[in-house]
């Protein structure tokens, strides 16, 4: 399996986030959570509404235990986040907060992996991105990604993707040596 990248390209990510509102408000929620919230897939598809929502009320915040490492997570809801899902809650007819946030249509359990996978590359698809670079861990490394490009310390992105050191960090994001070297090379003050 090759290694998935970030979405560096501001177009190619907007292009996605309007198709995947344009054709279903659980998938573009999915997506617009993820690449903010910098979680792993299985954390995002283990989402229950009262996680994110309370009597129909959405929380400032999500708390929860990463499956992976075990540690406890509790971030805000950025307001794009925030948007994506007031309106996908408000498609729902059913507002049972013990229900997964990322529903499958065929009973009460999560979307999988793998179809959140094939929900990524379709958008990935129509957006113009090369299919293998594209997978579900493309959101948090695009999350992690663009936080760097904004001007975030590595460092605390490092702590945010619960990395153990900054160099794991940048190879994660995909910043090479290259994209380093760049500084030195065009910043001729």
């Amino acid at each position: 399996m090759e290694l998935v990248e970030p979405i560096r390209d501001m177009k190619k990510l907007e292009k996605m986030k309007k198709y995947l509102k344009g054709k279903n408000l659980r998938d573009y929620c999915l997506f617009v959570l993820g690449i903010n919230s910098g979680l792993r897939v299985s954390d995002l598809l283990n989402l229950k509404i009262d996680d994110v929502a309370d009597k129909g009320k959405l929380k400032d915040r999500i708390h929860l235990i990463e499956q992976k490492t075990g540690k406890t997570k509790d971030f805000p809801i950025s307001d794009t986040a925030a948007k994506a899902i007031k309106e996908y809650l408000g498609e729902l007819n059913d507002d049972t907060g013990s229900d997964y946030l990322f529903q499958s249509r065929k009973g009460k359990k999560a979307i999988s992996r793998i179809q959140a996978w094939r929900i990524l590359n379709e958008a990935a698809a129509h957006a113009g991105l090369e299919k293998d670079s594209i997978g579900t861990h493309t959101m948090r490394k695009t999350f992690g990604y663009h936080a760097y490009k904004k001007g975030m310390d590595i460092t605390i992105i490092q702590k945010l993707l619960n990395h153990s050191s900054p160099s794991i960090t940048l190879s994660y994001i995909g910043i090479t040596r290259d994209d380093l070297d760049n500084v030195y090379l065009n910043l001729n003050l």
